[in-house]
């Protein structure tokens, strides 16, 4: 599965208003329920929190994953952000890329092959063009190529 499945071009945000970790939380699943509108933006907000306050997900410098497990998905989707500025992520520094998972937990193993697509994407040249890129369609090119 291409990654470009899982962050369909609408919930790639790269102008995150967001300062800290629990308003960006908000503010990618605001623009989830924007896409799909009959999720439940608090269910969905407290499944990213419930996984979030058992550990930490910035997962490299200026990284983070957060992600969660909701029944009401269905499957798994994604929302991904880029702050210029960086969000106070309750981390050694900012966080200027949040990757964002939603999924039922119907299928783990399906979560895990996309953590770990992410995590080459993250180590490859790929995310290079990524942050280099200036609108939610240049993302969504690189993510589909990948």
């Amino acid at each position: 599965m291409p990654l470009s499945d899982i962050f369909r071009r609408e919930l790639i945000k790269v102008d995150l208003e967001s300062k800290t970790r629990d308003e960006v939380f908000k503010e990618l699943v605001g623009t989830i329920i924007a896409a799909y509108p009959e999720f439940n933006q608090q269910e969905l907000v407290e499944a990213i929190l419930a996984r979030e306050n058992r550990m930490n997900t910035a997962i490299l410098p200026g990284v983070a994953v957060p992600h969660g497990y909701c029944r009401a998905v269905g499957g798994i989707i994604g929302a991904l952000g880029f702050s210029r500025r960086g969000i106070n992520y309750d981390c050694l520094e900012p966080v200027h890329w949040v990757v964002m998972l939603l999924m039922d937990n119907s299928f783990p193993e399906r979560h895990l092959r996309v953590l770990g697509r992410l995590l080459e994407l993250l180590n490859s040249e790929s995310f290079a063009a990524i942050q280099a890129a200036e609108s939610s369609r240049e993302v969504y090119d690189v993510l589909n190529r990948f």
